[in-house]
């Protein structure tokens, strides 16, 4: 059985920023709030998982870039709902030195009017289209909100962001049914479950036609956006005027997409799989996949090491990341501990007992199932634990999250669940921002949109006017 939540859900805020600070993932304690500093066993989680991201983006026709950090106050007030939407969170670059500015400039806080002066240099004809790129940078703003680690930071210090352009509205609709293909692979590949929603109009991106996110539902019973794929339109290419000539030679502005993940995609690992000793971490990104530890036993100690040497060298000839522990100065118990909370996947122990038999000792991170194998076995039986654990992983993650969605008949039962923080309310409405609005004010927590991840073959009355609907729409406590 899975290590006991108690902890993890009844405490999660305090858990989490433990966790992270604990397991050496992020210092939180810089002098500026709002930011915080990637450790080194945290840099490597996060290499590893934006491995993934990059192979499933360079796979899918994407090419990595890196745009400047400063953008031009000129250029970032080209797209008026943009501007509006980020004006209130932007950083001011104001004096060169101590020479005033003619110009401001705005410390990116996303980068499509980075982005656009340079597409309308780059972009003449059909034949430069389409265009597909993304850049893995840091982004900033003013967050006045109470900031927490990895959830809601002033300098978010991972943020993938993808732009595309288009020849035409279906295939810029086209591309965002492949951004959305790629974010489900990639957090099925993390083993983090998600619902993925069609934004009311008036919580979509600034400048976008219409937004879609990835959620996902914390153990404190709120959502944690962790993705955003965002049909543009021709709206910024209008305002930056971006255009190609036609085969037909006329011209015409270019359809736009753009999609984001940031560090949230650490977190949520962080969330979906913990459990009151910490950290518990998919095999494919943690940083160390086995930990290698002896139990000493007196006058047997040279068996022992040479029995636990022989593991590693096999582990590490199969291309594993190992760790061996001989650390003399703790104990086999404190070395338990300190490995499960930094949610290595997989412990194999070595004692006299195993070395007698010619054997190791296997435990599973997230149940601390323990088995035996025979030490020429190590290999395989590492591979297959691994391989169990990654499926059991994401088994019970989907399955906790499903615990957590609830179909509602009234705005009282919604507030009532969102009240107890049990997670989401889906409930039928009739698609009316009038409406939605008052679901909001009423229940106290956010529309997150229509389901576009489930079947829609329902009907039901709006809990608000009470007209016929085929519209479900998902209520929760947000971060």
């Amino acid at each position: 059985m899975p290590v006991s939540r108690d902890r993890w859900s009844k405490e999660f805020g305090e858990w989490f920023r433990s966790v992270l600070l604990n397991a050496e993932i992020m210092d939180y304690r810089y002098p500026i709030k709002g930011c915080g500093v990637w450790l080194p066993y945290g840099f490597k989680l996060r290499k590893n998982v934006l491995k993934i991201l990059r192979e499933l983006l360079d796979s899918t026709g994407h090419e990595e870039v890196q745009f400047p950090l400063l953008i031009p106050e000129t250029s970032l007030a080209k797209e008026s709902r943009h501007v509006r939407s980020f004006e209130d969170e932007c950083f001011w670059v104001t004096h060169g030195g101590s020479t005033p500015l003619k110009v401001r400039y705005a410390l990116r806080p996303t980068s499509e009017t980075a982005i656009n002066p340079m597409l309308k240099l780059w972009i003449r004809s059909h034949r430069d289209l389409p265009v597909a790129i993304y850049q893995i940078v840091n982004v900033f703003r003013y967050e006045t909100k109470a900031t927490r680690p990895l959830i809601r930071m002033r300098e978010v210090t991972t943020f993938k962001e993808a732009h595309t352009a288009h020849a035409t509205a279906e295939e810029a609709e086209k591309q965002v049914e492949k951004a959305v293909s790629v974010y489900k692979r990639f957090f099925d590949s993390i083993g983090v479950p998600y619902l993925i929603s069609k934004r009311p109009e008036w919580d979509k991106f600034a400048g976008a036609e219409y937004s879609i996110a990835f959620d996902m539902i914390c153990p404190d019973g709120r959502v944690l956006q962790i993705g955003t794929v965002h049909n543009l339109g021709q709206n910024f290419s209008k305002a930056f005027d971006v255009t190609y000539e036609t085969v037909d030679g006329g011209r015409e502005y270019v359809y736009q997409t753009c999609y984001g993940i940031s560090e949230r995609a650490i977190a949520s690992i962080v969330i979906a799989h913990g459990d009151d000793n910490g950290l518990v971490l998919p095999y494919d990104v943690a940083p160390i996949q086995v930990v290698v530890i002896p139990i000493p036993y007196k006058g047997k100690e040279e068996p022992i090491n040479e029995a636990v040497r022989d593991v590693v060298r096999k582990l590490e000839a199969a291309g594993i990341r190992v760790e061996l522990d001989d650390r003399e100065d703790l104990t086999p118990g404190s070395k338990f501990y300190y490995w499960e909370l930094r949610g290595v996947p997989i412990r194999v122990e070595v004692g006299p007992r195993d070395v007698e038999r010619g054997e190791v000792t296997v435990v599973r991170r997230d149940t601390l199932e323990r088995s035996g194998c025979k030490l020429d076995a190590v290999v395989e039986k590492v591979v297959e634990t691994a391989k169990q654990m990654t499926a059991d992983l994401s088994k019970r993650a989907w399955e906790w999250m499903r615990k957590h969605i609830h179909y509602v008949d009234s705005l009282e039962k919604a507030e009532k669940l969102i009240k107890e923080r049990e997670g989401v309310a889906q409930l039928f409405w009739c698609g009316s921002e009038d409406c939605g609005r008052e679901i909001e004010e009423r229940v106290d927590a956010r529309v997150l949109g229509v389901p576009m991840d489930e079947s829609l073959e329902r009907e039901g009355s709006c809990v608000v006017c009470g007209r016929r609907t085929r519209y479900l729409v998902r209520v929760a406590a947000a971060y």
